[in-house]
């Protein structure tokens, strides 16, 4: 084929540049003139400006995850912090629901504990056999609907009203002894497809806290 029979092909298939427009990239044609026609040159500077914006766009994208990571993280290390410091279990729990309510607006936090010295507060409250065997075959935090959760009963007379939660199993050693629920009025506030590290984090810091206070 030469140069001619290339020329006529491409006059005779307009579209072809629509159909491989990442080749316009490799193309370097000079333009000798200016008007109204568009050349290659200015076709493929169209394609090099809509690269750039998407490559701005996805930029944007990734600051604004960073910076909403960065947030998370400094929540996290307040909750951390605040855990230190507590010394019984009352005081663990009111740095988890003063934390999670207020740094994390999670309206409902309940917490549920087993498998060793019971006491009388809530948290010690009895839960059955079934839940703690599903409890410790979790392989991470479930996220989704509060339909069918048990846990949401946990919340008394506001369970009507939660549509979705988090359940964060509290683990020692890999042996899972008790449940951090936090529930929402929200139906998509937790949702299957979200992330689990930071709740996985606050789950091995309440974890710990929890087992200091409650030996």
């Amino acid at each position: 084929m030469d140069a001619n029979e290339v020329a006529n092909y491409l006059k005779s298939h307009p579209e072809f540049f629509d159909h491989y427009s990442e080749l316009l990239l490799q193309i370097h044609v000079p333009s000798p003139h200016e008007g109204r026609a568009i050349s290659i040159t200015e076709r493929q500077m169209g394609v090099m400006r809509d690269k750039i914006k998407q490559l701005e766009a996805k930029l944007a994208e990734l600051i604004t995850f960073g910076e909403e990571n960065d947030l998370i993280s400094t929540k996290v290390h307040r909750l951390g912090v605040g855990l230190l410091g507590a010394t019984d279990l009352t005081g663990v729990m009111r740095v988890l629901y003063s934390h999670i309510g207020g740094d994390f607006a999670v309206p409902h936090v309940a917490v549920r504990l087993w498998g060793g010295a019971a006491g009388d507060a809530v948290e010690f409250a009895d839960v059955g056999e079934a839940f703690r065997q599903k409890a410790g075959a979790m392989l991470q935090p479930y996220c989704g609907p509060a339909a069918e959760q048990e846990a949401v009963t946990w919340l008394g007379e506001s369970a009507s009203h939660i549509r979705s939660v988090a359940q964060i199993p509290l683990r020692h050693e890999g042996a899972c002894f008790g449940m951090l629920l936090l529930a929402s009025e929200e139906a998509h506030r937790f949702y299957p497809e979200m992330g689990t590290l930071y709740l996985d984090r606050i789950g091995d810091m309440a974890a710990a806290a929890l087992l200091r206070t409650t030996a």
